[in-house]
């Protein structure tokens, strides 16, 4: 019998508390300035290598308490002041450098007005003027008229980028995202219809998954997002909260491996429906292999900026958890 308290419920507004019960302390972030900003090298729908601009926004926390989030540990919890979000880009643009592409994400979504104030949208376009390309990051929830009106305003292209995690509907519902796979379905296929491009996160080995099939729903959700037109997929090893550990103990989830990650990418890279990348920014100091590691972080990126699936590194000393 799990202790009192750790049983995860099956109600979604106990689910919210049980996941609030869970946090820690916020960091201390300003309304004025992003909470991240730096330059990557992606590679786009027509194969080229490119200098993209990630901006980590800073804003209000997202309404959704997703079980394994981090990301409102660097939100406010008040809308941020009218102006603010275009103050931050103001400081994120003098990183820009030759970047033609640039990703705005804001621990949320970008179309809900208490996060991006909607006021804010011509200053935001106006700032993006330049850019061939524009990520942003949306619940299905928020897709709709705001997205076509943001859309209408760049002189760029606009992609969105979904959290869909899994396309198992059980591990889904049960992750508190709020969604299901017919209303992701529905606004992949409006995104289709106004010509604006999917970007969709999957999680590596998703909670509430048997442990014998978490790596095959990884590329069953491959698939499903590719299937839904994505041009872009992201799988992202889970980062473990006190939720996540608490999961763990009672057999609700288990941890990754670097082998998983390798394999899913290969998997995806293999499709040739899209690109495929496996997310590398925490992936600095896994509880691994420290002689392979190294070897198998570059043969990751090698095969993200390639799309290609580059020899395997062998090594007998490794397979522990990320």
């Amino acid at each position: 019998m799990p202790e009192a308290g750790l049983a995860y419920p099956a109600e979604a507004a106990a689910q919210s508390s049980w996941v609030l019960a869970r946090r820690g302390a916020r960091r201390r972030v300003s309304p004025d300035q992003p909470h991240g900003v730096f330059v990557e090298l992606e590679r786009d729908s027509t194969g080229k290598l490119t200098e993209t601009l990630t901006v980590l926004l800073t804003n209000k926390e997202c309404p959704f308490r997703c079980v394994m989030c981090d990301l409102w540990e660097n939100t406010l919890q008040e809308r941020v002041p009218v102006g603010s979000i275009s103050a931050q880009m103001e400081v994120a643009l003098q990183a820009r450098g030759n970047a033609t592409v640039i990703k705005l994400y804001n621990s949320g979504s970008f179309f809900d007005p208490q996060a991006i104030p909607h006021e804010e949208y011509p200053s935001i376009s106006a700032r993006l003027r330049g850019f061939s390309h524009v990520i942003v990051e949306s619940h299905p929830a928020f897709i709709g008229a705001r997205t076509l009106e943001f859309a209408r305003s760049l002189t760029g292209a606009l992609e969105v980028a979904i959290g869909l995690e899994t396309a198992h509907p059980v591990a889904l519902e049960k992750l508190n995202k709020r969604f299901s796979l017919e209303q992701f379905t529905a606004s992949a296929a409006f995104l289709r219809a106004h010509n604006i491009a999917l970007r969709v996160f999957l999680l590596l080995n998703a909670p509430f998954i048997p442990a014998s099939e978490t790596q095959a729903w990884t590329l069953r959700s491959i698939d499903f997002a590719l299937e839904q037109g994505a041009s872009a997929v992201v799988v992202i090893p889970t980062r473990f909260n006190r939720s996540l550990e608490d999961l763990e103990k009672l057999g609700l989830t288990t941890r990754s491996r670097l082998q998983h990650l390798e394999d899913a990418l290969a998997y995806g890279i293999a499709q040739r429906r899209g690109r495929v990348f496996a997310d590398l920014w925490d992936l600095n100091s896994p509880a691994g292999c420290a002689r392979c590691f190294p070897a198998r972080k570059e043969r990751l990126r090698l095969m993200n900026n390639l799309q290609t699936v580059a020899p395997k590194i062998h090594c007998t000393e490794c397979e522990a958890p990320l």
